[in-house]
């Protein structure tokens, strides 16, 4: 699934760090040097760079992007200078920090990620914040939501590339008798079958259920669980059956309503912009009729805006 960054062929680090570096030097910024620096190279790329910058700089060159920048865009510009597990890391940390919680944000990242990515999650989170990510997890949520973040963080998703058909139909049975065929919801079991079958053994399981019940398994969800732990297993399921389609409903959670939800819209521009974002925007304009270049440039403004309408569609310049 193809990404929208790929990084430079021609690469030079230390060119691109003076380039930075004059970008920030003397009265006022060059914002537009910034944009084009940090859209243009791969994250592998600029942790080169940032490497290179202290090197000839003897300055960090996260402390001067935070100097001399602000608001949203500061924001963009620091989740792109972050290898992508410590953003995660970062982002889950600031989603259970303070008043309240933005379950929203680890449901998008815990049910979003590989097996090998929650571990190195894991990791970062513990050399972050000196806290192990699930014992953060469990003290900020609680009943069978609680129980959904433990398995998934246990990373033990099976990873086979091929259906049983036999197993699907013992889950999409097994589904069936957890939630319509009985008086209340024995969510442990619906648990169970999310949060342990690969995505291919999940798609299995989804069609058989839809044979066997006349209703998709995301109907049953609705009908059968409520609240963060609804949420969350829509997440897995949406995701089963397609990745670009669950990130492009979200980015449009993001931009509906009353102002934007920029904190979500920046991790994921930036988080799939390596992986699939070019994906994505053909599922958005499929799913809303409208481009995701110009739905993110009608709510957002000035370098913010040129930033993630940058690192959306590289070639595109007349933003």
């Amino acid at each position: 699934m193809p990404g929208t960054i790929y990084g430079k062929s021609d690469f030079e680090a230390d060119k691109a760090a003076e380039q930075l570096r004059n970008s920030m030097k003397g009265l006022g910024t060059d914002e537009e040097i910034i944009v084009a620096i940090l859209a243009d190279h791969s994250n592998e790329q600029r942790q080169e760079i940032a490497t290179t910058y202290k090197q000839a700089y003897g300055k960090d060159l996260i402390d001067d992007l935070k100097d001399e920048l602000g608001g949203d865009f500061e924001e963009v510009c620091l989740a792109m200078m972050a290898t992508p597990r410590v953003f995660d890391a970062r982002q889950i940390n600031k989603a259970i920090s303070g008043a309240g919680t933005d379950e929203s944000t680890i449901v998008e990242i815990m049910c979003t990620r590989s097996n090998e990515e929650i571990e190195e999650i894991k990791q970062a989170y513990k050399e972050e914040f000196e806290n192990e990510l699930e014992e953060d997890l469990v003290g900020d949520t609680s009943g069978y939501f609680q129980r959904l973040m433990v398995s998934l963080c246990a990373g033990g998703r099976e990873t086979s590339e091929w259906a049983d058909e036999e197993k699907a139909a013992e889950d999409a049975k097994k589904f069936y008798e957890a939630g319509e065929e009985r008086w209340g919801t024995d969510e442990a079991e619906m648990n169970a079958v999310l949060c342990l079958r690969s995505r291919v053994q999940l798609l299995e399981t989804i069609k058989l259920f839809e044979q066997m019940t006349e209703k998709t398994m995301e109907e049953s969800v609705e009908d059968e669980c409520s609240g963060n732990l609804k949420k969350g297993y829509l997440a897995i399921l949406r995701c089963a059956k397609s990745m670009p389609h669950y990130f492009a409903r979200r980015v449009k959670e993001c931009l509906e309503g009353l102002g934007t939800e920029d904190n979500d819209l920046i991790r994921i521009i930036v988080s799939r912009s390596e992986i699939d974002l070019q994906d994505v925007k053909e599922a958005f304009e499929e799913m809303y009729e409208k481009s995701l270049l110009d739905s993110v440039s009608d709510e957002c403004s000035g370098d913010y805006k040129r930033m993630l309408c940058s690192i959306i569609n590289p070639y595109q310049t007349q933003y």
